[in-house]
């Protein structure tokens, strides 16, 4: 049996997600980063890191599941 694909995946988008996060947080409220008024940065990165999170809790369930 091999890594199941879904770890490096919510590995990798919740580490971008996270610096995505960061980079939305940093720079929420400068001029010329929000022209449509909503940071879209924080938001996408919210999103990668929720992603990613949902993809490990799949991976550590399935390798629970044939445990059992």
């Amino acid at each position: 049996m091999g890594t199941d694909l879904r770890v490096p995946l919510g590995a990798l988008f919740g580490v971008l997600g996270l610096l995505l996060t960061a980079y939305g947080a940093a720079t929420l409220g400068q001029p010329g980063t929000e022209p449509t008024g909503v940071p879209i940065n924080l938001i996408w990165g919210i999103v990668l890191v929720a992603f990613g999170l949902w993809m490990l809790l799949l991976a550590r369930r399935a390798r629970h599941a044939s445990k059992v």
